[in-house]
């Protein structure tokens, strides 16, 4: 049975479990889940460790809030870089850019939503698969409006998932920078070759 975290109904309440999230954040992301300890995240939070247990049953337990809110993170900062824009091509390009420098600004998240697989799969699969059926839908409008390719959707979501997480990995997280231009450009030449209608 799978423990909700409570939720704080003060203002006050809500900082504290901001500050455990953002400690956990950095202390699972840059020493691992299983050397992050409940009292190294309170010490990293400034708070004690008793407060811990008022908002968390356990470290499984904040780690799925982090795992949770990245997503929810990730995917509000994507629907802002394309925000207006309606050309699907060039949405694609925007999402990628802006997943990449989601990537290089929170390192340490990434590397949160890596680990989550060897402590609970659900976690991890969870996530990928918002994701994806959020991506699914999008490109099935365009596909209906004739601005890509014919063909399955979640396939097309998730090959393109697969290019931005490698190369998120690959530069964003291992180099903590942005790939270089001309891998962009090879990336989305890549997409576009794959997206565009016959």
């Amino acid at each position: 049975m799978n423990h909700q975290p409570r939720k704080p109904v003060t203002a006050r309440g809500e900082r504290t479990r901001c500050k455990l999230l953002d400690a956990a954040e950095r202390e699972i992301g840059e020493s691992g889940f299983h050397t992050a300890s409940v009292s190294s995240i309170t010490r990293r939070a400034g708070v004690a460790q008793g407060t811990f247990y008022i908002y968390y049953s356990s470290k499984e337990e904040i780690l799925r809030e982090l795992v949770e809110n990245i997503g929810r993170t990730l995917r509000a900062s994507l629907n802002d870089a394309i925000d207006g824009l309606t050309d699907r091509i060039e949405i694609e390009r925007q999402g990628l850019l802006a997943f990449l420098e989601f990537a290089v600004r929170n390192k340490n998240l990434y590397r949160v939503v890596l680990e989550s697989q060897f402590i609970d799969e659900a976690i991890y699969r969870d996530y990928y698969l918002r994701l994806a059926q959020a991506y699914t839908a999008k490109l099935q409008q365009a596909q209906q409006a004739g601005e890509i390719r014919a063909g399955s959707s979640a396939a097309q979501a998730w090959a393109l998932m697969g290019i931005a997480n490698f190369l998120g990995l690959r530069y964003s997280v291992w180099e903590g920078r942005l790939p270089p231009d001309d891998v962009i450009e090879t990336a989305l030449a890549f997409i576009r070759g794959g997206l565009s209608p016959d």
